[in-house]
Parts: structure tokens; C-alpha cells; sequence
């Protein structure tokens, strides 16, 4: 059953990877919502709060420094990537938080204990199971989110390169098929 729950996750996180392949670092830092959403910013997000949830919270800290979790740190600045922070940079530590994650599941059997200090009291005692599940969810809630960014962007959409899973309609389909759909909108 692990194996299977850290699949579900590694496929999540692939598909985040990919959604920054082919961009202009404009395009993969430009805020695309009101709120300031972004490829790059996601990627970062998962990245620290993977570091935290697969280490800290079982007593295992990974020993990276995360500025942006510091109590004078600027709101939201896991969300963002700043000047200084590259793609690559952001990627590694992404990368580098799978492999502290991994080292954390060979370590662990799915009912090891952790606690989760952020978390309210009553909600703080966990399992690595429930953290596992935890991630899958908040890792494909941020997938969806890229998917709609990266398909704002460029068009490109779908669940991984070589396997979009949007069926064989091509750009023409898909125009004529939101052009019906605007209609009805306007319509209702």
C-alpha cells in the first residue's frame, strides 16, 4: 500500500515539473491570478512543505534552510520565486525534497507516528500514512492549479508529456467546442 500511495504522489510531482518544461522564466514566474498564483511559486510551495511535512513533522528536519517559512519572512513567500532564486535552484530543492521524502518512507511503516506543530491541537497527531494522503491531495489540488495556469499560458494541457489524456480532439475541436460552450453561458 505504500508503494502505491508514493506512486499516486510521484506522478503528481512529475506532472508539476513538466508543467514548467518549454517556458520563458517569464512565463513561469508571472502572476496569473489575482491572488498572484504562479508555475514557479507552486513548484517552490510543494517543494518546502514536502522538506516539512516528510521531515519535520516525524522528527527527521531535513536540514535545509527554508527563508521563507521564518517568522519576518514576507507573506506568501513560498508562493513566489524571487530574482535571485532560479528555476533550477527551485527544481533541486523540489527534487532534493523527493529524495529526503523517500528516505523518510524506507524508514517508516504507514502507522509511524509524527505531529504536525502548525496543525490545531486537536488535528496534530498523525501518521505517515495520513501525511502521505495528505500530500497526494494538496500535490494535485496544486497540479490542477498548474494545469489551468500552463493552459492560460500557452495552450499546452493535459497530465504529462506523452500522455496528455485529452482524447484525440485536436486545437480546432477545442475551439469550436468553448465557442459552444461561451454561447450557452451567455445564453443562461
Amino acid at each position: 500500500m505504500k508503494e502505491e500511495l508514493v506512486t499516486y504522489l510521484q506522478s503528481a510531482r512529475e506532472a508539476m515539473v513538466w508543467k514548467l518544461q518549454g517556458l520563458p522564466e517569464y512565463d513561469v514566474r508571472r502572476p496569473m491570478t489575482p491572488t498572484g498564483t504562479n508555475l514557479l511559486g507552486l513548484v517552490k510551495h510543494l517543494a518546502a512543505v514536502e522538506l516539512e511535512y516528510f521531515g519535520l513533522v516525524f522528527g527527521r528536519p531535513s536540514g535545509v534552510v527554508l527563508p521563507w517559512f521564518a517568522d519576518d519572512a514576507e507573506p506568501n513567500a513560498d508562493m513566489w520565486a524571487t530574482a535571485q532564486e532560479s528555476r533550477e535552484e527551485i527544481v533541486a530543492l523540489y527534487r532534493t525534497a523527493w529524495e529526503k521524502a523517500a528516505a523518510t518512507f524506507e524508514a517508516l511503516e504507514l502507522d509511524s507516528p509524527g505531529e504536525v506543530p502548525w496543525w490545531p491541537a486537536e488535528r496534530r497527531k498523525v501518521t505517515l500514512h495520513r501525511i502521505l494522503v495528505h500530500m497526494i491531495a494538496e500535490t494535485n489540488r496544486h497540479a490542477g492549479h498548474a494545469d489551468i495556469l500552463r493552459e492560460t499560458i500557452d495552450g499546452a494541457a493535459g497530465m504529462r508529456e506523452g500522455n496528455d489524456n485529452m482524447g484525440a480532439q485536436g486545437p480546432e475541436w477545442y475551439a469550436a467546442h468553448r465557442e459552444r460552450l461561451e454561447e450557452i453561458a451567455a445564453g443562461a
